[in-house]
């Protein structure tokens, strides 16, 4: 094990032990943040692509039209929309603007993510089933979406990892996620070694494990479809 007195000459130990209770804090509200961001956005996304996928009349413009939207403008953009541009109109907590702004993006991308699944499904398999007397719920239950699903289980994972990174952006409207509590630790406390180390350590903790478990998703797709 490395001494401590060595750990000290790069990292501030004592200092970063006291301010854990803060750190847990901001961990915590990047979590719930990336949660619920993209549990709605798998959601929108899901929903949109089924719309987009039987070409449901005006609502197939509407999804098209938010999608540009979406995938052209940046997340900062959005929470700005948000937080400010619509303060005269509805009073909105930051955190619930950081969901809306976290599922407004990431909707967009898991639509187009589950709408290439839903496409890649061969029409013989779906003629084959209407042969069979199959109606169009029951098409949709058992022929595409469990190889449409498994076919856009990289780009899902993909997108989740890609969300989580960018709630990082969320203190711009008050918020102290990780990002923003690292630079609060560089910016009053001159400690950028500490404030580095941690946020490393933290999207450590969040994104390893679920790289992992989305490798091991997408290999067990592969061998099931």
């Amino acid at each position: 094990m490395l001494d401590k007195n060595f750990l000290n000459k790069f990292l501030d130990i004592d200092f970063i032990i006291s301010i854990l209770p803060l750190f847990q804090k901001a961990f915590i509200l990047t979590i719930e943040i990336s949660f619920f961001g993209i549990l709605f956005s798998i959601i929108l996304g899901f929903l949109l692509s089924l719309i987009l996928y039987y070409r449901i009349r005006f609502f197939q413009s509407i999804a098209r039209f938010y999608i540009e939207i979406s995938r052209n403008t940046p997340l900062i953009i959005q929470l700005f929309f948000l937080y400010f541009g619509l303060y005269y109109f509805v009073e909105l907590s930051n955190f619930t603007c950081a969901i809306i702004g976290v599922t407004f993006l990431g909707g967009s991308y898991m639509a187009e993510s589950f709408l290439l699944g839903l496409k890649s499904v061969k029409k013989s398999q779906i003629e084959s089933a209407l042969a069979l007397g199959f109606n169009r719920v029951e098409i949709l239950r058992f022929v595409i979406l469990p190889q449409g699903l498994g076919l856009s289980m990289s780009a899902i994972c993909a997108n989740v990892l890609f969300l989580i990174k960018e709630t990082s952006i969320v203190g711009v409207i008050g918020l102290q996620d990780l990002m923003s509590f690292s630079k609060e630790l560089i910016g009053n406390y001159a400690m950028t070694n500490e404030a580095l180390f941690l946020l490393i350590v933290a999207y450590i903790i969040i994104l390893l494990p679920l790289s992992i478990i989305f490798s091991y998703l997408e290999s067990w797709y592969r061998k099931h479809l």
